[in-house]
C-alpha cells in the first residue's frame, strides 16, 4: 500500500510527469476512495458508519483512504464525523453526474443484452 496519498507536481502510479490530473487519477482510483467520497455527500459519517455503508471494506483500508483523503483537502473529520470539505464537495458535484449516466448506462446494456438473445 503506498505510504503517501498522490500529490500533484510529484510522480505518482501510473505516472512520472507531476501533473494534477494524473495525481487526482490516482487518489480516485485507490480502492474505495470513490466510494467513501459518495456516501459522505450524504452527510456526515462516523468509522463505523462508513465501514457499514461500505461494506467489504476492512478497517485497514478505511482507515488509509480516509487518512488520504484528509492529507488531500477533500474530507475532514469534525465533531459529527468525517464530511467533505469544499474541495470534496466540489469534487462531488463533478462526479455526480456519472451517476444518472450509470443508470442510462444499465439500461442501455440490458436492452441489447435482450436485442441479442
Amino acid at each position: 500500500m503506498p505510504s503517501s496519498p498522490p500529490q500533484p507536481g510529484l510522480p505518482v502510479r501510473g505516472s512520472r510527469s507531476g501533473k494534477p490530473i494524473m495525481a487526482l487519477f490516482d487518489l480516485l482510483g485507490r480502492s474505495w476512495s470513490l466510494g467513501i467520497l459518495w456516501q459522505l455527500s450524504e452527510g456526515p459519517l462516523t468509522f463505523r458508519e462508513l465501514q457499514s455503508r461500505c461494506e467489504s471494506v476492512s478497517p485497514t483500508v478505511l482507515n488509509q483512504r480516509l487518512k488520504e483523503l484528509r492529507a488531500c483537502l477533500l474530507i475532514d473529520h469534525r465533531q459529527r464525523g468525517y464530511e467533505l470539505t469544499d474541495m470534496g464537495w466540489e469534487l462531488f458535484g463533478l462526479l455526480e453526474p456519472f451517476g444518472q449516466w450509470s443508470f442510462n448506462w444499465a439500461d442501455r446494456f440490458k436492452q441489447d443484452s435482450r436485442d441479442n438473445e
